[in-house]
């Protein structure tokens, strides 16, 4: 089991100040921050500025070094970050930086089918309880074996989209072309493997560029390679992929392996194999045989197998977005803070096009309860204003029961949020499970009525139609 840090470890490292540079009022609020990834180092300016802290700046730097570290793909405000696990098991603590999610295109497809990979890459997305569920990276392939035609492959790629790039190819010298042109954006190298690691090495100190080491299937040696690179260039911005094999019972070696290399990085400690791990479902297209769709099944089985099995990157063919759907739904169960129930930000919400005229309907931030509202609304064809209070992402019934969903709570989004300048008719709609504040409600909100408005937010929408437009706009 390893080791839970306190936020006492960090503390006597810090400089003791409270200074408030940190934008935090004491130094022990910081550490117990850090600890939490609510804040970065960076912040603790003494640290880095006075030179009497030099020391403790280098020791928390690799205390707070989780154990599988974190690498970042591409720049800001695109950049994706991968690894930085603390714990083996979710519940344990939580998973931290989701899957990353890339599709490949190579030099050797038309420009109709690049163009509509991209596509698919840049305006895809899933939504799922107030999320955005998309595709993170492009994964760019050489198949053609010619240098200048990947590099104006890459070229094009780059103007075709803003995601972060897989720059794959074996060879030292294409690969120090391309990043010629595109090493700014910081694309993730594939890969160094046992023949070209000197040079994809060198390549990514000189360019700062995140690189995959790959020996498939054979952990010593992936490990081996791992350890050259660091000693020898001290460079540890590193993904390691252990193989995607897939046929003739390969799989369960696959999972073996990625299971491997988790453990021995958090439970034993091995820093030299303690980095963020790439999977390649998409090489079923390649092994396999079948039709495109048995190929996609195939392919999302294996997907959301190494998911659950410590795949930090997953590279996909597949354009259905099927796939991709059964991927994300689970990448984002797995990867959601069991400690804190999934929530939206309190705020007022705009569903359709509401205007002064429409209805405000109040509901709690439970992240379900608020798609369930906003979905049922939309569905109906419904324009209204969405007002989510804060209830600590607990549902209507539980919030009530608990005193987070209240009439005081209610009345002072109403006021903060200057609503009677939003609608004119001046009333609201709570849920039916909070009836019981709707006379506390309408006492501090002078001149406000309230409705009392169904349990089931499937009844809203009638409720709306059938009542509330009757009696506040006299619209049957």
């Amino acid at each position: 089991m390893p080791r839970r840090i306190k936020p006492l470890d960090v503390y006597r490292l810090l400089p003791k100040l409270n200074c408030g540079k940190c934008g935090e009022p004491t130094c022990m609020v910081f550490a117990t921050k850090l600890i939490e990834r609510q804040t970065t180092l960076d912040k603790c300016r003494p640290l880095f500025e006075d030179p009497r802290f030099r020391e403790n700046l280098r020791k928390l730097m690799e205390l707070l070094r989780p154990p599988v570290k974190e690498v970042t793909i591409g720049v800001e405000p695109n950049a994706v970050k991968v690894g930085g696990k603390d714990v083996v098991y979710r519940h344990e603590w939580t998973w931290r930086n989701p899957t990353a999610i890339a599709l490949d295109v190579h030099d050797g497809m038309g420009d109709e089918e690049v163009e509509r990979r991209i596509k698919f890459v840049n305006e895809w997305f899933y939504e799922r309880i107030e999320k955005r569920l998309g595709i993170d990276l492009l994964a760019v392939r050489c198949v053609s074996g010619s240098a200048e035609r990947f590099v104006k492959f890459v070229e094009k790629v780059c103007k075709l989209t803003s995601k972060p790039l897989i720059v794959c190819t074996l060879d030292p010298a294409t690969l120090e072309e391309v990043l010629k042109r595109i090493g700014s954006r910081r694309p993730l190298i594939y890969a160094a493997t046992e023949r070209n690691w000197r040079e994809f090495a060198d390549l990514a100190v000189k360019w700062s560029c995140p690189l995959v080491v790959s020996a498939p299937n054979d952990l010593s040696k992936l490990k081996s390679l791992v350890v050259s690179i660091v000693k020898n260039f001290g460079y540890e911005e590193l993904v390691l992929d252990p193989g995607t094999l897939v046929s003739n019972g390969g799989f369960l070696d696959t999972i073996s392996n990625f299971t491997a290399l988790r453990y021995s990085a958090i439970e034993f400690g091995e820093r030299e194999v303690g980095f963020p791990l790439m999977a390649i479902p998409a090489t079923v297209w390649i092994f396999e045989s079948g039709g495109t769709e048995e190929l996609e099944f195939r392919e999302a089985i294996i997907a959301c197998s190494l998911v659950a099995r410590y795949a930090d990157i997953l590279v996909m063919h597949s354009l259905s977005p099927w796939v991709y759907m059964a991927v994300l739904c689970l990448r984002d169960c797995l990867y959601t803070d069991p400690r804190v129930p999934p929530s939206v930000k309190p705020g007022l919400y705009e569903v359709g096009k509401p205007t002064p005229e429409s209805p405000l309907v109040v509901t709690c931030n439970y992240a379900l309860t608020v798609s369930l509202v906003r979905g049922d609304l939309e569905k109906s064809g419904i324009d209204a204003w969405l007002l989510v209070i804060d209830t600590e992402g607990t549902s209507v019934a539980s919030a009530v029961a608990g005193k987070r969903f209240t009439a005081d709570k209610i009345a002072e989004a109403v006021k903060e949020l200057k609503l009677e300048e939003k609608v004119k008719h001046r009333s609201l709609v709570i849920p039916g499970y909070a009836a019981k504040i709707a006379g506390e409600l309408e006492d501090l909100l002078p001149g406000w009525r309230v409705f009392v408005g169904p349990r089931e937010s499937s009844d809203l929408p009638k409720f709306i139609r059938e009542i509330w437009s009757k009696e506040v706009l006299g619209k049957a």
